[in-house]
């Protein structure tokens, strides 16, 4: 049986929820005056949710979140993203896609919708196979596409800093949908001239296989419903996987100027999987710039549907992860990467092992630990690979 995805606004809680034949389970995110607040799982019996159960679960999960957004919605009326008397800057939406038609076409669809802020949508094409992708696009008049024939999710990323018309650019993946208020809620950190980087909520989309099931419970994207900012003491160097995904991030162009560009020897397309995105926010931090994590800047991410996909996706993680670090270790001289990895395995990555060898209730699949695992001891002869293959393909 799959899990149903839902979202509840509290000002306007449904009589009832049944006609869930097919699903045992319900994913339910909690709103309150359009704001994300917090979240709850239910079991579904015969189709439908208890109600009782629904109502009480729904005021009690979002804990203090609850009062603290009804008290701010209603009385304090402050918002620290707004109060700053500063414009909205301006902004371009750039997807990195490479030969996935079907997803870039639902996240255009939903990009498409958001509200007006005088944004413009770019859509970078990754060293495509086909012209499928630019075919979607040609559908759209007010949406840019450029071909990047290089292959890498940060070279694609590269590419879209270059050639965005505006200060701020808003990345997602085509894998993902945006909802409604993700781009002003992004865009309200940056009135603060501190913030560089806006980072945001990241929710399952579908709940349909076991996979995604999977995926959602052991290794969620979403990083909570608390605003946060990180800065060099809230999240000391090479340690910014709290910080968000790149999947949900807004940043300066400015910032390359600063810190450089993303690390193209790094993330999707290349010999490393991932990492790119992490290693751009640690290299922010560490120059002694903010980031925000916003959960009002939503989307909506289509995880892996297959059990094969899920276990490449936690094998790319673990040779991201040490390719990072050892780019951080060669090119940084940031020695503390050695205690970071001891550090990791030590006390998460070893326990998490040890449970699911001993079949303990919600462990982590073994299988999904050993590719993590696997990843970690060939990330760094990974990024060498990589590395040695981008800059000779710079010298030709």
């Amino acid at each position: 049986m799959a899990t149903v995805v839902l979202d509840i606004e509290l000002s306007k809680l449904p009589d009832r929820l049944d006609e869930l034949s097919g699903y045992d389970q319900a994913f339910i995110l909690i709103r309150l005056h359009g704001k994300p607040i917090g979240q709850v799982s239910l079991p579904v019996t015969n189709g439908r949710i208890n109600q009782l159960e629904l109502h009480s679960k729904l005021l009690d999960s979002p804990g203090w979140r609850l009062w603290d957004s009804w008290l701010r919605s209603n009385y304090l009326q402050y918002d620290v993203r707004t109060d700053i008397k500063a414009q909205l800057p301006k902004v371009t939406i750039a997807v990195c896609t490479r030969d996935r038609p079907e997803d870039l076409k639902r996240c255009l669809d939903g990009l498409l919708k958001l509200p007006d802020l005088g944004q413009e949508i770019l859509i970078v094409d990754n060293c495509p196979a086909t012209d499928a992708t630019k075919q979607i696009v040609a559908q759209h008049d007010t949406v840019r596409y450029v071909i990047e024939k290089k292959p890498g999710l940060n070279v694609a990323r590269n590419r879209a800093l270059k050639e965005a018309s505006h200060e701020v650019v808003a990345f997602t993946d085509d894998d993902a949908v945006p909802d409604p208020g993700w781009l002003a809620a992004l865009l309200n950190n940056f009135r603060d001239s501190r913030v560089y980087c806006v980072t945001g909520l990241i929710l399952p989309l579908e709940l349909e296989t076991k996979a995604q099931e999977e995926f959602e419970r052991c290794s969620p994207m979403g990083k909570g419903y608390h605003r946060r900012v990180f800065d060099i003491n809230e999240s000391p160097p090479l340690s910014a996987g709290n910080v968000g995904a790149g999947a949900n991030m807004a940043l300066r162009r400015s910032i390359v100027n600063l810190v450089g560009n993303f690390d193209e020897a790094l993330d999707c397309g290349t010999p490393t999987k991932s990492g790119g995105d992490h290693e751009m926010f640690d290299r922010i931090l560490s120059a002694g710039y903010q980031i925000v994590y916003e959960p009002e800047a939503l989307c909506w991410h289509r995880h892996r549907r297959d059990w094969e996909s899920l276990r490449k996706t936690y094998y790319g993680y673990g040779v991201g992860v040490y390719a990072s670090w050892t780019r951080s270790l060669l090119i940084d001289r940031e020695i503390k990467v050695f205690s970071l990895a001891l550090g990791w395995f030590w006390y998460d990555q070893l326990p998490k092992l040890i449970n699911s060898c001993q079949s303990k209730p919600n462990s982590i699949p073994l299988d999904l630990l050993w590719a993590e695992l696997r990843g970690c001891l060939q990330g760094p002869q990974a990024y060498f690979t990589s590395r040695h293959y981008y800059d000779n393909y710079e010298a030709s």
